[in-house]
């Protein structure tokens, strides 16, 4: 982290010898903490230069639960989360605490979601048991959002909003499928728009159904 906060400074700096004849943007994708209190390895991000030197960062606030943990069902875009420090709201305040402007910070949501296969079809709560991961390409419980409203419809799937926590999960047999929607990413929005964000961005476009999730962002954001 060292070395990156160098990096970042050289990366300014050689930006800065360019104008006033290109004028570039310097930005930086960044897990959704800017410390790594998940990892087996500790590190934080150098939080003070990033702010000083970057335009803003992308901060993935998503991939909270996945394929790596597929004991219990879990939200892996979670707004908030009562129980555990693992969710939008509390990787966002981690960042502006250690001094991350909140305009430079950009509200990164997936358009994708992780799925589980439960233990049991009448247990199907958010933190329900689970023995594997679920439906999706790739062996690895993940569905585009186009492929989840599909799944639904032909599943004849039970949608829930989870008011608690701001996100949405379906299930219909053992299949638990956990990701964003319209009702979720309007929520989003207006949240980030509250936090005074610098703005959103999807991963990835190419995964939305008809353009809905794009379209209920963009008309929810204030310009």
């Amino acid at each position: 982290m060292d070395n990156l906060a160098l990096l970042y400074k050289e990366w300014r700096a050689a930006i800065t010898c360019l104008l006033p004849t290109k004028v570039l943007l310097l930005t930086s994708s960044v897990y959704f903490s800017p410390d790594f209190f998940l990892s087996i390895v500790p590190r934080s991000y150098p939080v003070a230069v990033m702010a000083e030197t970057l335009d803003w960062i992308n901060a993935n606030f998503f991939d909270y639960h996945g394929w790596w943990n597929t004991s219990e069902t879990g939200l892996h875009a979670a707004l908030y989360d009562p129980k555990k420090n693992i969710s939008t709201s509390f990787g966002l305040g981690a960042w502006l605490r250690e001094g991350m402007p909140a305009k430079k910070v950009v509200l990164g949501m997936p358009l994708y979601g992780r799925t589980f296969e439960l233990k049991e079809s009448d247990e199907h709560g958010v933190g329900s048991p689970a023995v594997n991961v679920g439906p999706g390409k790739g062996g690895r419980g993940i569905m585009v959002y186009g492929a989840i409203v599909r799944f639904n419809e032909e599943n004849n799937a039970t949608v829930v909003h989870d008011e608690e926590r701001v996100a949405v999960y379906s299930y219909a047999g053992q299949s638990w499928l956990g990701y964003d929607d319209e009702w979720s990413v309007r929520k989003k929005v207006e949240y980030g728009m509250k936090m005074g964000l610098g703005g959103y961005f999807f991963w990835a476009l190419g995964f939305d159904y008809n353009w809905t999730l794009s379209q209920t962002a963009w008309s929810a954001w204030e310009y």
